[in-house]
């Protein structure tokens, strides 16, 4: 991992908290001279202040969720900064140019369930009423591997957050709802087509994926 992004990451972590609890208590907040104090290098605070960009932290916690050199507690921090930077379109469409995808992509299929959860829900927020999101979903052949979450995992908060996701991708996008179609078992589907632009007959699809329950399960 970058050593920049690793203290850039690290700063973010130890601010949040402190950050959290400041504000509980008397609402005091953190100076420079503290933030020093912690072994911030004075190069640091000075691109910290000047604000890193949103792609600079989009890029650390993505740097985060693939290094060895972090914990998993802290890699969910860094899952959680990740999801609220994408809510806005900007960052979701942002994802593209910087990379960011195919490596969230992958961590769909991580041995954590923790870290599939958060990766499903990443998903999900980056291509709500996002096309250019969706599109990319699709692309990247990542629909088999969420449907397939949602009906096989053992694990009921990660199913759900992958019927988020698929629900989320293939609302008004018919190129999603045809992919997602291919893949979903027997018996969720009649013999029509499911319009990708009926909201009922898409509710009724990821009723059905939330209320299922696998084999193993």
């Amino acid at each position: 991992m970058d050593p920049q992004m690793n203290s850039l990451l690290k700063w973010s972590i130890q601010n949040s908290s402190e950050t959290q609890q400041s504000t509980g208590g008397e609402g005091t907040t953190s100076s420079p001279a503290a933030a020093a104090s912690h072994g911030l290098k004075p190069e640091m605070l000075s691109a910290l202040f000047g604000g890193p960009s949103d792609a600079d932290l989009m890029k650390a916690s993505m740097a985060a969720l693939h290094s060895d050199e972090v914990d998993l507690e802290n890699k969910l921090v860094a899952f959680d900064n990740f999801e609220q930077l994408i809510e806005t379109i900007d960052n979701a469409n942002n994802m593209e140019p910087l990379g960011l995808w195919t490596p969230l992509v992958q961590l769909l299929q991580h041995e954590e369930a923790e870290m599939r959860r958060m990766a499903a829900w990443c998903v999900g927020t980056a291509v709500q009423n996002n096309e250019k999101a969706q599109d990319k979903l699709v692309v990247l052949g990542a629909l088999p591997t969420l449907v397939s979450i949602s009906t096989t995992d053992a694990v009921s908060a990660v199913r759900k957050k992958a019927a988020y996701a698929i629900s989320s991708a293939v609302r008004n996008y018919q190129p999603a709802m045809d992919e997602v179609s291919k893949y979903l078992p027997e018996g969720f589907l009649s013999d029509k087509k499911i319009d990708a632009g009926d909201m009922d007959a898409v509710d009724s699809i990821i009723e059905k994926l939330r209320a299922h329950q696998p084999a193993s399960a």
